[in-house]
């Protein structure tokens, strides 16, 4: 049910992203170095580049909880304060 004040109230999900991303970071790694040592290059590179993908949407992610909320109007809120007058 709508309240009104989503745009001011709305949060997003980024610390669980932040966790999943790690999780699958981690699990990349040891993909990518336990099919390295087993001689699987194959699987040993489609790890690693799970292992980039990760790593980007960490970086990502990191960003965002860094930038902070932001305020986002509904598409009925006007750009601009119209003129007084």
């Amino acid at each position: 049910m709508r309240t009104g004040s989503e745009p001011a109230t709305a949060r997003s999900a980024l610390r669980a992203r932040f966790w999943l991303s790690l999780w699958g970071l981690t699990w990349a790694i040891l993909g990518t170095a336990a099919f390295a040592l087993a001689g699987r290059f194959g699987w040993a590179l489609a790890c690693g580049v799970l292992w980039l993908v990760a790593t980007v949407d960490l970086v990502v992610v990191i960003r965002h909880i860094r930038q902070g909320p932001h305020y986002q109007p509904g598409r009925d809120i006007p750009p601009y304060r119209p003129p007084s007058g």
